[in-house]
Protein backbone atom coordinates (compact mmCIF):
# COMPACT_ATOMS: atom_id res chain seq x y z
CA UNK A 1 0.00 0.00 0.00
CA UNK A 2 1.29 3.48 -0.85
CA UNK A 3 2.27 6.07 1.73
CA UNK A 4 -0.67 8.22 0.65
CA UNK A 5 -3.16 5.40 1.22
CA UNK A 6 -1.67 4.71 4.61
CA UNK A 7 -2.01 8.36 5.55
CA UNK A 8 -5.65 8.46 4.42
CA UNK A 9 -6.44 5.34 6.50
CA UNK A 10 -4.87 7.06 9.51
CA UNK A 11 -7.36 9.92 9.26
CA UNK A 12 -5.42 12.35 7.10
CA UNK A 13 -7.08 14.65 4.61
CA UNK A 14 -5.83 14.28 1.06
CA UNK A 15 -6.05 17.44 -0.98
CA UNK A 16 -5.82 16.84 -4.68
CA UNK A 17 -4.99 19.89 -6.77
CA UNK A 18 -6.13 19.56 -10.38
CA UNK A 19 -4.94 22.44 -12.50
CA UNK A 20 -7.40 23.45 -15.21
CA UNK A 21 -6.08 24.90 -18.45
CA UNK A 22 -2.91 26.49 -17.05
CA UNK A 23 0.25 24.69 -16.05
CA UNK A 24 3.05 26.19 -13.98
CA UNK A 25 5.15 27.86 -16.63
CA UNK A 26 8.86 27.21 -16.82
CA UNK A 27 10.59 30.24 -18.27
CA UNK A 28 13.80 30.01 -20.26
CA UNK A 29 15.18 32.93 -18.24
CA UNK A 30 14.86 33.99 -14.65
CA UNK A 31 15.90 32.32 -11.41
CA UNK A 32 14.95 28.81 -10.29
CA UNK A 33 12.25 28.17 -7.72
CA UNK A 34 13.27 29.87 -4.46
CA UNK A 35 13.28 28.14 -1.06
CA UNK A 36 10.00 28.13 0.85
CA UNK A 37 9.29 31.50 2.43
CA UNK A 38 11.74 33.31 0.15
CA UNK A 39 11.50 35.52 -2.92
CA UNK A 40 13.99 36.29 -5.67
CA UNK A 41 14.39 40.00 -6.40
CA UNK A 42 16.55 41.53 -9.09
CA UNK A 43 19.83 42.98 -7.81
CA UNK A 44 20.55 46.10 -9.91
CA UNK A 45 24.26 46.14 -8.98
CA UNK A 46 24.77 43.02 -11.12
CA UNK A 47 22.10 43.53 -13.78
CA UNK A 48 22.27 45.36 -17.09
CA UNK A 49 20.27 45.16 -20.32
CA UNK A 50 23.00 47.03 -22.26
CA UNK A 51 20.45 49.10 -24.17
CA UNK A 52 22.37 52.37 -24.00
CA UNK A 53 25.24 53.78 -26.02
CA UNK A 54 28.02 53.42 -23.46
CA UNK A 55 29.00 51.26 -20.51
CA UNK A 56 27.31 52.20 -17.23
CA UNK A 57 30.33 53.33 -15.21
CA UNK A 58 28.32 53.37 -11.99
CA UNK A 59 28.28 49.56 -12.18
CA UNK A 60 31.18 48.44 -14.35
CA UNK A 61 34.88 48.85 -15.04
CA UNK A 62 36.00 48.42 -18.66
CA UNK A 63 39.22 46.77 -17.52
CA UNK A 64 40.34 44.15 -15.03
CA UNK A 65 41.75 45.93 -11.95
CA UNK A 66 44.18 43.16 -10.92
CA UNK A 67 45.01 41.34 -14.17
CA UNK A 68 46.15 42.70 -17.53
CA UNK A 69 45.34 39.53 -19.46
CA UNK A 70 46.89 36.21 -20.38
CA UNK A 71 49.64 36.61 -23.01
CA UNK A 72 49.47 37.19 -25.86
CA UNK A 73 46.04 38.78 -25.19
CA UNK A 74 46.04 42.16 -23.46
CA UNK A 75 42.88 43.59 -21.90
CA UNK A 76 42.20 47.00 -23.42
CA UNK A 77 39.26 49.36 -22.72
CA UNK A 78 39.15 50.19 -26.44
CA UNK A 79 37.75 46.70 -27.11
CA UNK A 80 34.70 47.21 -24.89
CA UNK A 81 31.59 48.96 -26.25
CA UNK A 82 27.82 49.12 -25.76
CA UNK A 83 25.72 49.45 -28.91
CA UNK A 84 22.83 47.89 -30.78
CA UNK A 85 21.47 46.50 -27.50
CA UNK A 86 24.60 44.53 -26.59
CA UNK A 87 27.73 44.71 -24.54
CA UNK A 88 30.37 43.91 -27.16
CA UNK A 89 33.93 42.77 -26.50
CA UNK A 90 36.07 42.52 -29.62
CA UNK A 91 39.24 40.51 -30.15
CA UNK A 92 41.69 42.03 -32.64
CA UNK A 93 45.28 41.71 -33.79
CA UNK A 94 47.66 44.48 -32.76
CA UNK A 95 49.53 46.25 -35.52
CA UNK A 96 52.76 45.53 -33.71
CA UNK A 97 53.90 43.72 -30.59
CA UNK A 98 53.41 45.57 -27.32
CA UNK A 99 55.71 45.07 -24.34
CA UNK A 100 54.14 45.65 -20.93
CA UNK A 101 56.17 45.61 -17.74
CA UNK A 102 54.00 43.89 -15.15
CA UNK A 103 54.40 41.43 -12.27
CA UNK A 104 58.12 42.19 -12.18
CA UNK A 105 58.88 41.33 -15.81
CA UNK A 106 58.42 42.41 -19.44
CA UNK A 107 55.52 40.64 -21.20
CA UNK A 108 54.89 40.63 -24.95
CA UNK A 109 51.31 41.04 -26.22
CA UNK A 110 50.04 41.08 -29.80
CA UNK A 111 46.26 40.44 -29.45
CA UNK A 112 43.65 42.81 -28.04
CA UNK A 113 41.04 41.43 -25.66
CA UNK A 114 38.71 42.96 -23.12
CA UNK A 115 37.25 42.64 -19.64
CA UNK A 116 34.24 44.14 -17.88
CA UNK A 117 34.23 43.87 -14.08
CA UNK A 118 31.56 44.81 -11.53
CA UNK A 119 32.42 47.64 -9.16
CA UNK A 120 30.68 45.88 -6.28
CA UNK A 121 31.29 42.40 -4.94
CA UNK A 122 28.50 39.83 -4.91
CA UNK A 123 27.81 37.30 -2.18
CA UNK A 124 25.52 34.32 -2.83
CA UNK A 125 22.52 34.61 -5.15
CA UNK A 126 21.55 33.64 -8.69
CA UNK A 127 23.29 35.10 -11.74
CA UNK A 128 22.59 34.61 -15.44
CA UNK A 129 23.52 36.08 -18.79
CA UNK A 130 22.41 35.72 -22.39
CA UNK A 131 25.42 35.72 -24.67
CA UNK A 132 26.65 34.72 -28.11
CA UNK A 133 30.29 33.69 -28.22
CA UNK A 134 32.82 35.08 -30.65
CA UNK A 135 33.51 32.65 -33.52
CA UNK A 136 37.21 32.43 -32.67
CA UNK A 137 39.33 30.54 -30.16
CA UNK A 138 39.31 33.52 -27.80
CA UNK A 139 37.19 32.99 -24.72
CA UNK A 140 33.65 34.01 -23.92
CA UNK A 141 33.29 33.88 -20.15
CA UNK A 142 30.97 34.71 -17.26
CA UNK A 143 32.64 34.31 -13.88
CA UNK A 144 33.40 35.67 -10.42
CA UNK A 145 36.56 35.93 -8.34
CA UNK A 146 37.85 37.60 -5.21
CA UNK A 147 41.12 38.75 -3.72
CA UNK A 148 43.44 36.88 -1.36
CA UNK A 149 42.25 36.56 2.23
CA UNK A 150 43.86 34.96 5.27
CA UNK A 151 43.51 31.19 5.31
CA UNK A 152 42.43 28.85 8.11
CA UNK A 153 45.99 28.46 9.47
CA UNK A 154 46.70 32.16 9.72
CA UNK A 155 49.98 31.94 7.80
CA UNK A 156 48.25 30.88 4.55
CA UNK A 157 46.04 32.64 2.03
CA UNK A 158 43.30 31.72 -0.40
CA UNK A 159 41.19 33.30 -3.10
CA UNK A 160 38.03 32.10 -4.80
CA UNK A 161 37.04 31.74 -8.45
CA UNK A 162 33.58 30.71 -9.60
CA UNK A 163 33.20 30.15 -13.35
CA UNK A 164 29.58 29.89 -14.46
CA UNK A 165 30.53 29.64 -18.13
CA UNK A 166 33.83 29.35 -20.00
CA UNK A 167 33.78 28.63 -23.72
CA UNK A 168 35.21 29.42 -27.13
CA UNK A 169 33.30 29.72 -30.41
CA UNK A 170 35.44 27.66 -32.75
CA UNK A 171 36.16 23.96 -33.05
CA UNK A 172 39.69 22.76 -33.71
CA UNK A 173 42.35 20.12 -33.27
CA UNK A 174 43.52 20.96 -29.75
CA UNK A 175 43.09 19.52 -26.26
CA UNK A 176 40.37 21.94 -25.16
CA UNK A 177 38.24 21.55 -28.27
CA UNK A 178 35.23 20.57 -26.14
CA UNK A 179 35.09 24.20 -24.92
CA UNK A 180 33.59 25.13 -28.32
CA UNK A 181 30.07 23.98 -27.37
CA UNK A 182 27.82 23.58 -24.38
CA UNK A 183 28.42 24.94 -20.90
CA UNK A 184 31.47 24.43 -18.67
CA UNK A 185 31.35 25.45 -15.01
CA UNK A 186 34.29 25.37 -12.60
CA UNK A 187 35.08 26.42 -9.05
CA UNK A 188 38.68 27.08 -7.98
CA UNK A 189 40.11 27.34 -4.48
CA UNK A 190 43.41 29.12 -5.08
CA UNK A 191 45.52 28.31 -2.05
CA UNK A 192 48.89 29.69 -0.96
CA UNK A 193 50.19 27.47 1.82
CA UNK A 194 52.40 28.62 4.69
CA UNK A 195 55.52 27.82 2.64
CA UNK A 196 54.34 30.16 -0.10
CA UNK A 197 53.49 27.45 -2.63
CA UNK A 198 50.39 28.11 -4.75
CA UNK A 199 47.81 25.38 -5.44
CA UNK A 200 44.82 25.28 -7.76
CA UNK A 201 42.25 23.08 -6.00
CA UNK A 202 39.14 22.52 -8.07
CA UNK A 203 35.69 21.08 -7.66
CA UNK A 204 34.61 18.52 -10.24
CA UNK A 205 33.68 20.34 -13.44
CA UNK A 206 30.00 20.57 -14.41
CA UNK A 207 29.34 20.24 -18.14
CA UNK A 208 26.30 20.47 -20.39
CA UNK A 209 26.76 19.01 -23.86
CA UNK A 210 25.57 20.56 -27.13
CA UNK A 211 26.40 19.62 -30.70
CA UNK A 212 26.22 23.27 -31.80
CA UNK A 213 29.17 25.63 -31.38
CA UNK A 214 28.60 28.39 -28.82
CA UNK A 215 29.04 31.10 -31.47
CA UNK A 216 26.13 29.95 -33.61
CA UNK A 217 23.41 31.43 -31.39
CA UNK A 218 22.64 33.07 -28.06
CA UNK A 219 22.39 30.92 -24.95
CA UNK A 220 21.41 31.59 -21.34
CA UNK A 221 23.97 30.55 -18.72
CA UNK A 222 23.01 30.67 -15.05
CA UNK A 223 24.56 29.85 -11.70
CA UNK A 224 23.12 29.72 -8.19
CA UNK A 225 25.74 30.34 -5.51
CA UNK A 226 23.73 28.61 -2.80
CA UNK A 227 26.14 28.76 0.13
CA UNK A 228 29.83 28.38 0.97
CA UNK A 229 29.79 24.72 -0.16
CA UNK A 230 27.33 24.37 -3.04
CA UNK A 231 26.34 25.76 -6.43
CA UNK A 232 23.83 24.80 -9.11
CA UNK A 233 24.08 25.52 -12.83
CA UNK A 234 21.47 26.19 -15.51
CA UNK A 235 21.88 26.01 -19.30
CA UNK A 236 19.04 27.34 -21.41
CA UNK A 237 15.90 25.44 -20.38
CA UNK A 238 17.57 22.24 -19.20
CA UNK A 239 17.39 20.60 -15.79
CA UNK A 240 20.04 21.96 -13.40
CA UNK A 241 23.27 20.28 -12.42
CA UNK A 242 24.92 20.65 -9.04
CA UNK A 243 28.40 21.04 -7.61
CA UNK A 244 30.09 20.79 -4.24
CA UNK A 245 33.10 23.06 -3.81
CA UNK A 246 36.53 21.74 -2.81
CA UNK A 247 36.51 21.65 1.01
CA UNK A 248 39.61 19.74 2.11
CA UNK A 249 41.41 22.90 3.28
CA UNK A 250 38.40 24.82 4.59
CA UNK A 251 34.90 23.62 5.48
CA UNK A 252 33.57 26.86 3.97
CA UNK A 253 35.70 27.44 0.87
CA UNK A 254 33.44 29.96 -0.91
CA UNK A 255 32.59 32.24 1.98
CA UNK A 256 33.64 35.74 0.88
CA UNK A 257 32.23 38.15 -1.75
CA UNK A 258 33.45 38.03 -5.36
CA UNK A 259 33.37 40.40 -8.35
CA UNK A 260 31.48 39.59 -11.55
CA UNK A 261 33.65 39.39 -14.68
CA UNK A 262 32.70 39.30 -18.38
CA UNK A 263 35.88 38.56 -20.29
CA UNK A 264 37.25 37.81 -23.74
CA UNK A 265 40.82 36.47 -23.38
CA UNK A 266 43.36 34.21 -25.04
CA UNK A 267 43.85 30.68 -23.73
CA UNK A 268 47.25 28.97 -23.52
CA UNK A 269 48.54 26.88 -26.41
CA UNK A 270 48.43 23.87 -26.90
CA UNK A 271 45.28 23.55 -24.77
CA UNK A 272 43.54 26.04 -27.08
CA UNK A 273 45.10 27.26 -30.31
CA UNK A 274 45.45 31.00 -30.76
CA UNK A 275 43.04 32.77 -33.14
CA UNK A 276 44.27 33.43 -36.65
CA UNK A 277 44.94 36.93 -37.98
CA UNK A 278 42.12 36.42 -40.50
CA UNK A 279 39.58 35.60 -37.75
CA UNK A 280 40.62 38.60 -35.69
CA UNK A 281 40.17 40.87 -38.73
CA UNK A 282 36.67 39.54 -39.45
CA UNK A 283 33.99 41.56 -37.62
CA UNK A 284 31.47 38.78 -38.18
CA UNK A 285 33.60 36.46 -36.02
CA UNK A 286 35.73 38.45 -33.59
CA UNK A 287 33.11 39.87 -31.20
CA UNK A 288 31.34 38.54 -28.10
CA UNK A 289 27.75 39.78 -27.71
CA UNK A 290 26.30 39.95 -24.20
CA UNK A 291 22.57 40.63 -24.59
CA UNK A 292 22.03 41.09 -20.86
CA UNK A 293 23.29 40.04 -17.46
CA UNK A 294 21.12 39.72 -14.34
CA UNK A 295 21.72 39.04 -10.68
CA UNK A 296 19.12 38.09 -8.08
CA UNK A 297 19.12 37.93 -4.30
CA UNK A 298 16.83 36.15 -1.85
CA UNK A 299 14.61 38.09 0.55
CA UNK A 300 11.68 37.06 2.74
CA UNK A 301 8.39 36.59 0.87
CA UNK A 302 6.62 39.47 2.61
CA UNK A 303 9.56 41.88 2.72
CA UNK A 304 8.90 45.05 0.76
CA UNK A 305 11.83 46.29 -1.30
CA UNK A 306 12.40 49.91 -2.27
CA UNK A 307 13.91 49.21 -5.68
CA UNK A 308 11.82 47.24 -8.17
CA UNK A 309 13.89 46.97 -11.37
CA UNK A 310 11.72 44.04 -12.51
CA UNK A 311 9.14 46.64 -13.56
CA UNK A 312 11.49 48.05 -16.20
CA UNK A 313 12.64 44.73 -17.61
CA UNK A 314 9.36 42.80 -17.25
CA UNK A 315 11.16 39.53 -16.67
CA UNK A 316 8.21 37.40 -15.63
CA UNK A 317 5.02 36.04 -17.09
CA UNK A 318 3.02 37.23 -14.10
CA UNK A 319 0.69 34.89 -12.28
CA UNK A 320 -0.02 32.57 -9.35
CA UNK A 321 0.98 28.94 -9.80
CA UNK A 322 0.02 25.78 -7.92
CA UNK A 323 2.89 23.41 -8.54
CA UNK A 324 1.98 20.33 -6.47
CA UNK A 325 -0.61 17.82 -7.70
CA UNK A 326 -1.17 16.11 -4.32
CA UNK A 327 -0.90 17.54 -0.84
CA UNK A 328 -1.34 15.52 2.36
CA UNK A 329 -2.22 17.15 5.67
CA UNK A 330 -3.53 15.96 9.02
CA UNK A 331 -7.28 15.77 9.53
CA UNK A 332 -7.87 19.38 10.49
CA UNK A 333 -9.88 22.37 9.43
CA UNK A 334 -6.68 24.28 8.67
CA UNK A 335 -5.44 23.79 5.13
CA UNK A 336 -1.97 24.84 4.03
CA UNK A 337 -1.93 25.74 0.34
CA UNK A 338 1.52 25.84 -1.34
CA UNK A 339 1.90 28.30 -4.18
CA UNK A 340 4.43 30.32 -6.12
CA UNK A 341 3.93 33.62 -7.86
CA UNK A 342 5.81 35.84 -10.27
CA UNK A 343 5.26 39.59 -10.40
CA UNK A 344 7.12 42.41 -12.11
CA UNK A 345 5.62 45.00 -9.74
CA UNK A 346 3.65 44.74 -6.52
CA UNK A 347 0.31 43.05 -7.22
CA UNK A 348 -2.79 42.17 -5.19
CA UNK A 349 -3.65 38.47 -5.03
CA UNK A 350 -7.07 37.23 -3.86
CA UNK A 351 -7.64 33.56 -3.06
CA UNK A 352 -11.24 32.35 -2.81
CA UNK A 353 -12.18 28.91 -1.47
CA UNK A 354 -15.57 27.67 -2.72
CA UNK A 355 -17.50 24.60 -1.58
CA UNK A 356 -19.41 22.14 -3.81
CA UNK A 357 -22.41 24.46 -3.95
CA UNK A 358 -20.21 27.31 -5.15
CA UNK A 359 -20.51 29.15 -1.86
CA UNK A 360 -17.40 30.99 -0.72
CA UNK A 361 -16.25 29.51 2.59
CA UNK A 362 -13.00 31.47 2.94
CA UNK A 363 -11.17 34.33 1.28
CA UNK A 364 -7.65 35.61 1.70
CA UNK A 365 -5.91 38.58 0.14
CA UNK A 366 -2.26 39.56 0.16
CA UNK A 367 0.23 41.83 -1.54
CA UNK A 368 2.48 39.92 -3.92
CA UNK A 369 5.67 41.95 -3.79
CA UNK A 370 7.69 42.14 -7.01
CA UNK A 371 9.81 39.06 -7.67
CA UNK A 372 9.49 35.28 -7.76
CA UNK A 373 8.12 33.88 -4.49
CA UNK A 374 7.54 30.47 -2.92
CA UNK A 375 5.09 30.38 -0.02
CA UNK A 376 2.31 28.59 1.86
CA UNK A 377 -1.09 30.09 2.55
CA UNK A 378 -3.40 29.02 5.39
CA UNK A 379 -7.13 28.53 4.94
CA UNK A 380 -9.30 27.77 7.96
CA UNK A 381 -12.63 25.93 7.51
CA UNK A 382 -15.44 26.30 10.06
CA UNK A 383 -15.35 22.56 10.66
CA UNK A 384 -13.68 19.40 9.42
CA UNK A 385 -15.72 17.92 6.52
CA UNK A 386 -17.62 14.78 7.59
CA UNK A 387 -17.55 13.27 4.12
CA UNK A 388 -15.47 13.38 1.01
CA UNK A 389 -16.06 16.64 -0.80
CA UNK A 390 -14.72 18.87 -3.51
CA UNK A 391 -13.63 22.45 -3.06
CA UNK A 392 -12.58 24.94 -5.66
CA UNK A 393 -9.76 27.43 -5.11
CA UNK A 394 -9.68 30.47 -7.39
CA UNK A 395 -6.73 32.87 -7.48
CA UNK A 396 -6.90 36.37 -8.95
CA UNK A 397 -3.79 38.47 -9.51
CA UNK A 398 -4.76 42.10 -10.00
CA UNK A 399 -3.15 45.44 -10.57
CA UNK A 400 -2.68 46.74 -7.07
CA UNK A 401 -5.59 48.89 -5.86
CA UNK A 402 -7.52 48.19 -9.08
CA UNK A 403 -9.66 45.09 -8.45
CA UNK A 404 -11.34 45.15 -11.84
CA UNK A 405 -8.06 44.87 -13.77
CA UNK A 406 -7.26 41.16 -13.46
CA UNK A 407 -3.94 39.98 -14.87
CA UNK A 408 -4.18 36.26 -14.09
CA UNK A 409 -6.82 33.74 -12.98
CA UNK A 410 -6.02 30.22 -11.88
CA UNK A 411 -8.55 27.63 -10.69
CA UNK A 412 -7.90 24.30 -9.00
CA UNK A 413 -10.14 21.61 -7.54
CA UNK A 414 -9.44 20.44 -3.99
CA UNK A 415 -10.68 16.93 -3.28
CA UNK A 416 -10.99 16.34 0.48
CA UNK A 417 -11.27 12.72 1.59
CA UNK A 418 -11.96 11.55 5.13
Amino acid sequence: MSNMQNMIRCGFICILFMVYGVEAQVASVGPPKPPLGKRWVLNPDFSDEFNGTELDTTKWLNYHPTWIGRPPGLFMPSQVSVKDGFLQIKGEKMKQDTIVHAYGKDIVFNIKGGAVVSKKAAFLGYYECRVKAAATSMSTTFWFSGNNVTGPKGCDQYSQEWDIQECIGKQGDFKGSYFASGMHSNAHYWYNDCEGERHDYRASQVRFENEEVASKDFHVYGGWWRDALHASYYYDNRAPKHQKFFDSISSKPMNTPMYMRLVCETYPFPWISLPTDEELADDTKNTVYYDWVRGYELVDVHESTTLKPEALIKIYDEGVYFEQSVLQVKSTNKLKIPLTYKANVDRTVTLKLLNEEGKMVAQKKFTAHAGYANMEFDFELLQVPKRSSNYKLVSHMCIKEQKDQILDINTIIINLKN
